[in-house]
């Protein structure tokens, strides 16, 4: 299960179909990712965290 406070970098090392709902968020990892989702999240001005955590996982899932 993928959390707000996990690093994105071990995310998409881990589950590389995420990379698409990252830029759908408009989430930006390009410099390398070594950040929390929320951070990072944060700082691209992104604040439905918990609304990308959710697509993450249905991505993850295999639903999204």
């Amino acid at each position: 299960m993928i959390t707000k406070d996990m690093v994105i970098r071990e995310v998409i090392g881990k589950h590389p179909e995420t990379i698409n709902i990252f830029g759908n968020y408009k989430v930006d990892f390009c410099c390398g990712g070594a950040h929390s989702i929320e951070q990072t999240a944060h700082a691209c001005r992104v604040y439905d965290v918990e609304g990308l955590v959710a697509a993450l996982n249905e991505a993850v899932n295999g639903q999204g």
